[in-house]
């Protein structure tokens, strides 16, 4: 009796939805949602197999039961239910059903699901080894290349020329990344994969031009911003972003305007995922009167993915940054820094109030680079501040700017 331990990646079916989604451009949080995990248990997934589409469990035929299938077996079985029941109940031949009884019961002769499933996943291991693990006169030639800084495909090459006549010393590009990256096949060192032009400790899926889904649909770039923006002459122009918590699930969203330094933050206490900034943003856009919604500058972070409501509730131009590049929209960067003192990193950023984002403004009203004292940032900075605030009174009163 095979005794072993059930662990969720023998769930096949679900770690397949996962690997598929990733190939089809979907980011690890979005994949781990579809496979029925979340975006910690999808990393692991990725890690452990070194960035490698796993082969088991793909293109399944139906001929067993899938997990499911078999914790409901499990629930009727121990509830006295026949395999005729079972098997009207399923749907499925009673040829499958009894196979499934007696190949993965346990040693007391009951049925369980991960019992089973652990059973059923170490027997269809592939009892094939590696090539390059069995064959250790191909295995050192392959490392002594890799390490001369060849790529599998060269290494492929200069095989066929090095010995055309032995078909034993060949090897396909393939099965060098794959012993690289996939350490359960037991054949290269991992430490080899520093030698490969990327130098990656993980296998990225190589995507064709256009499959990657767009993180942020017809987004406008900073290039496009009009020139006035930048000389901050006019009030009304913004940056925006978010600072994140703990694990990546709570964010608090801020908004300074360029030319005053007035601030404002988004108070997000369900998460940060792009419909949630989308509605904070639109209701504190709103806020403000038509002459203070010129232009929003913010980066191409997946949170603005839905930036594109209905015109009517949020009237304003927004321009995204390009990769990596902070420095465009420092005068944030700036401001989130001073945040970040009383919002630490790895901390619950939804237990916070929209009065305790209130409570932090007056602190985090300090001299600038472009100020030398607190009496110049209280002439350059709370004045126009104060003005703006009035201005987003009378509008909300309804009173003309």
């Amino acid at each position: 009796m095979l005794i072993t331990r059930f662990a969720n990646h023998m769930v096949t079916e679900n770690v397949q939805v996962f690997w598929s989604e990733l190939q089809r451009g979907e980011f690890i949080s979005d994949a781990a949602v579809a496979a029925g995990t979340y975006r910690k248990q999808g990393t692991r997934w990725v890690i452990a197999n070194g960035g490698v589409r796993p082969r088991r469990g793909r293109d399944l035929k139906g001929r067993c039961l899938s997990f499911a299938e078999g914790e409901q077996t499990a629930v009727w079985r121990a509830a006295g239910a026949s395999v005729r029941t079972i098997v009207a109940r399923l749907g499925r031949s009673p040829s499958t059903v009894s196979r499934e009884l007696r190949r993965n019961r346990e040693a007391g002769g009951g049925y369980r699901a991960i019992s089973a499933q652990a059973m059923a996943y170490h027997r269809a291991s592939r009892p094939k080894p590696a090539k390059l693990a069995v064959n250790l006169a191909l295995r050192e030639k392959v490392e002594q290349d890799l390490e001369k800084k060849y790529s599998p495909e060269q290494i492929t090459g200069r095989l066929r020329l090095q010995f055309p006549d032995d078909p034993e010393m060949r090897v396909s590009p393939e099965t060098i990344y794959q012993s690289i990256y996939v350490q359960s096949r037991g054949a290269l060192r991992r430490d080899l994969a520093v030698c490969l032009r990327t130098g990656r400790a993980l296998r990225r899926p190589s995507r064709k031009v256009g499959q990657r889904k767009n993180r942020i649909p017809n987004m406008i770039n900073i290039a496009e911003r009009p020139a006035e923006v930048e000389d901050r002459a006019v009030p009304g122009n913004w940056e925006g972003d978010l600072i994140i918590g703990k694990q990546n699930q709570t964010a608090i969203g801020t908004l300074v305007e360029r030319q005053t330094g007035y601030t404002m933050r988004l108070h997000l206490p369900d998460g940060c995922k792009p419909e949630q900034v989308r509605d904070a943003l639109a209701a504190k856009i709103q806020t403000l009167p038509d002459s203070l919604r010129l232009s929003l500058t913010w980066d191409q972070g997946p949170e603005m993915r839905d930036w594109k409501p209905s015109p009517s509730t949020l009237a304003i131009d927004i321009y995204f940054c390009d990769p990596h590049s902070p420095w465009q929209r420092g005068t944030n960067e700036n401001f989130n820094g001073l945040l970040r003192q009383y919002f630490p990193k790895g901390t619950n950023l939804s237990v916070h109030s929209s009065e305790d984002l209130d409570w932090v403004r007056p602190a985090t009203q300090r001299p600038t680079p472009q100020t030398t004292s607190v009496q110049e940032a209280d002439r350059t900075h709370r004045r126009p501040a104060v003005a703006i605030t009035a201005r987003i009174r009378r509008s909300a009163c309804g009173t003309p700017g």
